[in-house]
């Protein structure tokens, strides 16, 4: 389920979206496939129709639907978790009925770093913690597929808002060859005291803003 786009500002545009890696079954998908293998080996090795039989037969069962829901349950959450990048923000946001989430501006960010074991680059998965100037501070996103070409994605989006909101304004230029000889004119003007400095300052303005 991608994030709405209705949720966006003007005129912001969307980077990346993306689920929770695919490692966040892991849990529940092993269980489901161990209540399995249980069930297969209760049915292969027991032997007639006794009480005893039964209630194992039944605690399997019960085993393999509980751990059936569990692994539904974790992918509608799993559909319903966006970490998302856009042109001016992070958000995270997630939840099947009721919804919580948390949106970074991209210009109070500071610092991004992201974290993997030897098993998590292996799968191509790990976590990111991202330091901020509000009030959490710190936030850490875990399961995030590719976590370093997403901290890069990062930092090329806050250089473009920085690029877009001004940040490397050109150079101001150099003030003419007539401008200059002026400028020690009137120099020359005030050092013998034909003119007081207010008078100097002004002229200096005009001709500087002219």
């Amino acid at each position: 389920m991608p994030y709405p786009k209705k949720n966006l500002n003007a005129n912001e545009t969307i980077a990346l979206d993306m689920h929770p890696h695919w490692w966040y079954f892991a849990e529940p998908a092993g269980a489901l496939v161990g209540a399995i293998i249980l069930g297969i080996i209760v049915a292969a090795k027991t032997d007639g129709d006794g009480t005893g039989r039964k209630i194992l037969v039944y605690a399997v069962i019960a085993l393999m639907v509980v751990t059936a829901l569990w692994l539904i349950g974790r992918y509608l959450k799993w559909i319903t978790t966006n970490f998302v990048i856009t042109s001016n923000r992070l958000i995270f946001r997630q939840g099947v009925l009721a919804k919580s989430g948390i949106e970074i501006p991209l210009e109070r960010v500071n610092n991004v770093n992201f974290n993997q074991s030897v098993f998590e680059r292996m799968l191509g998965a790990g976590d990111l913690l991202i330091e901020s100037g509000g009030e959490d501070g710190q936030s850490r996103f875990t399961d995030i597929r590719h976590p370093e070409k997403v901290q890069n994605l990062i930092h090329s989006q806050m250089e473009s808002l920085h690029q877009r909101r001004g940040g490397y304004s050109a150079p101001q230029a150099a003030p003419s060859a007539d401008v200059t000889a002026q400028l020690e004119r009137l120099e020359g003007l005030l050092d013998r005291g034909t003119i007081t400095p207010e008078e100097f300052e002004a002229q200096k303005r005009r001709l500087l803003e002219s």
